[in-house]
C-alpha cells in the first residue's frame, strides 16, 4: 500500500496530572507538532512548559507542587527563573535520576497511546487531531 506524505515529523506531550486529596484529579497537557522544517524545535520550550504551568494554576485557582524528572528543559536556567519567581504557588520537588515509577505522569502515556494504536493518518497533524478528538483531557492552548 503506498501512503503519500512526507515521513518526518514528531508530537511531544508535555503533561500534568493534578491530584488534592478527597477531589477530582485533573489532567493538563500541552502538544508541541514538529514538522520535520529546517530549523524547527522539535521538542518543547521553556515557554511551552510555563504556559502549561501557568494556565493550570489559572483553572485549579490552587497552589501546584510540581514533581520533576531531570529532562534539561526542566532544570535550566531559564525554567529555574520561572519557578523561583513564583513562590507563593509554585514549589518544584526535583525527581532522583531514574525514578520513572515516582512520576505520575509517566503512567499516563502508555495509557493515551494505548487508544491511538492501530490508526493510519496522513502526517503528524492527523495524530495531532486525533488525539484532541479522542482524549478526554483539556489541552491547554
Amino acid at each position: 500500500m503506498r501512503v503519500p506524505g512526507k515521513g518526518s515529523g514528531r508530537v511531544s506531550v508535555a503533561g500534568l496530572v493534578c491530584i488534592k486529596p478527597g477531589q477530582r484529579g485533573h489532567v493538563f497537557y500541552q502538544l508541541r507538532v514538529h514538522h520535520g522544517r529546517k530549523n524547527e524545535r522539535r521538542s518543547l520550550s521553556e515557554d511551552d512548559y510555563a504556559t502549561l504551568i501557568t494556565a493550570a494554576h489559572h483553572q485549579l485557582h490552587a497552589p501546584i507542587i510540581l514533581i520533576w524528572d531531570g529532562v534539561n528543559t526542566h532544570t535550566s536556567t531559564v525554567m529555574r527563573q520561572f519557578t523561583t519567581a513564583h513562590p507563593r504557588w509554585l514549589t518544584v520537588v526535583q525527581l532522583p535520576a531514574y525514578g520513572p515509577e515516582l512520576n505520575a505522569t509517566e503512567s499516563l502515556w502508555p495509557t493515551m497511546k494505548a487508544g491511538l494504536g492501530n490508526l493510519a493518518v496522513d502526517g503528524v497533524d492527523g495524530i495531532v487531531a486525533i488525539w484532541e478528538w479522542c482524549g478526554p483531557l483539556p489541552a491547554l492552548r
